[in-house]
């Protein structure tokens, strides 16, 4: 099931520099890459504040960094889910969110062109982690060795993260508490406690993403040995864990509101975050109780899960860096 056109030839084929830049931009699926900018915003203002003053230059690279990372992740599970064959056979894929970009399936990109884009995309990472090492120090070197590693160990074989039932908590760190704590360390110049607990959120809501996503892929992931947690749990423990994911990001936003590390209106985000992920739950177990033939209802249900998490993820990372900025306490000052 696509809820758009999938991308192909008639669409993206074509050597004009505006058809190449479009089908590359189209691998990375840019759609999601807000996924990994909003811890750095968030982490940048935690660190600013703590502070007292905005390095932009290192916000500027540190953002642009994250985001070659992430491009180069989605580009290289793509690669590594056609030759597994999970998104060849995916036929319950919900389009653009779930099965892939597509574009190796559609035969608009190459497994071995996506492989070297991706490839490309790590050695432009590491070039800006070089530039941020010369202008911060050496410990921003180990933060981008931690990323790029994530990055390529999450999908390809042998390691194979996603395949072992351990995608989650390597987004949960990839995507959520590397890039936050590493944020804010570029701009406040140490680390701090406090900052675990200001990630908790983000990480908790992008795990979420990732969980839900999983779901309309379960057979296929299932049928090419790609045992991530929704195939190794069933959908309604997944359900379950979705919704404390929620519940947890809540918990810990009241805890800084409590500390004095968030102003009391990030209260707006724990809500959000135990509203709408319970709402998104009913939706995912909705999907369970069609078994093995999926109606289109229960389809609808969740993709509306799916964009619901995505929101939360926006919407709350918005609340919590107002939030952060306008408290009471500055970090690293309890």
């Amino acid at each position: 099931m696509t809820m758009g056109p999938e991308p192909n030839l008639a669409l993206l084929g074509g050597q004009s520099v505006e058809r190449l830049l479009k089908r590359y931009l189209v691998a990375t699926r840019p759609a999601f890459l807000v996924a990994s900018l909003a811890p750095v915003l968030v982490g940048t203002t935690a660190g600013a504040r703590g502070s007292g003053e905005m390095d932009w230059l290192a916000a500027a690279l540190a953002a642009l960094a994250t985001l070659l990372v992430h491009s180069a992740a989605n580009v290289l599970n793509d690669v590594a889910d056609d030759q597994s064959g999970a998104d060849r056979s995916n036929t319950g894929r919900i389009y653009p969110y779930t099965g892939g970009s597509r574009l190796i399936q559609n035969e608009v990109l190459s497994s071995a062109q996506m492989q070297r884009w991706g490839g490309l995309l790590l050695l432009a990472a590491a070039g800006v982690g070089i530039a941020l090492f010369a202008l911060k120090g050496p410990w921003v070197l180990a933060m981008g060795v931690a990323g790029v590693s994530f990055a390529a160990l999450y999908s390809l074989p042998p390691v194979n993260l996603v395949s072992r039932g351990w995608g989650e908590s390597t987004i949960a760190l990839a995507f959520g508490v590397l890039p936050f704590c590493g944020a804010a360390c570029l701009q406040g110049g140490r680390f701090d406690n406090d900052l675990l607990l200001l990630s908790a959120p983000i990480a908790c809501w992008v795990t979420a993403i990732l969980l839900v996503n999983a779901v309309p892929d379960i057979a296929a992931d299932r049928a090419a040995g790609k045992f991530t947690l929704p195939v190794r749990v069933g959908v309604a423990n997944t359900r379950r864990l979705y919704v404390l994911l929620h519940v947890v990001a809540a918990t810990t936003i009241l805890a800084g509101i409590a500390w004095q590390l968030l102003h009391p209106l990030a209260a707006l985000a724990a809500l959000l975050s135990l509203m709408a992920g319970s709402n998104a739950g009913s939706n995912i177990i909705a999907n369970d109780r069609t078994a093995d033939k999926t109606s289109d209802t229960s389809r609808e249900r969740l993709k509306a899960a799916i964009e619901s998490t995505l929101r939360i993820h926006a919407i709350g990372s918005a609340i919590l860096l107002v939030a952060i900025w306008l408290a009471p306490t500055v970090i690293g000052s309890r």
